[in-house]
């Protein structure tokens, strides 16, 4: 059921935004402080290409400083308004029965759109 889950996503607008995901990514390593963010951008792409039939886990050492730090500036910088896209969409598609299991996935996304350092979707 998530193989064709996924299809369907991937039509409707998934790849697109992975796409996207990955092309502002490989922006953001152009230079070296951006590197940590355009990983995390390029992963955030990965993880939206096909979110069915995978779940969030956060990483053992994701308590460390460094994950904080980069966890806030990305919350600063950019992970807002990407939970906020994903709660829009998540909103809109919730309306009809048949979006409803396509807003959970976008829900499921927006805490790896807020805090992706030390998160996966697997």
């Amino acid at each position: 059921m998530s193989l064709l889950g996924n299809i369907i996503w991937l039509i409707f607008g998934g790849f697109l935004a992975g796409l996207g995901y990955i092309l502002g990514g490989l922006a953001m390593c152009l230079t070296i402080i951006g590197i940590p963010f355009g990983i995390q951008s390029i992963k955030l792409g990965a993880a939206s290409m096909a979110p069915f039939g995978k779940t969030l886990e956060s990483d053992d050492e994701s308590a460390g400083c460094l994950y904080i730090v980069f966890n806030l500036l990305w919350l600063v910088l950019f992970g807002w308004e990407i939970a906020l896209v994903h709660l829009t969409s998540a909103g809109i598609l919730a309306i009809t029965i048949v979006g409803i299991p396509f807003a959970l996935q976008h829900i499921k996304l927006i805490p790896l759109a807020l805090f992706p350092f030390g998160m996966h979707l697997r």
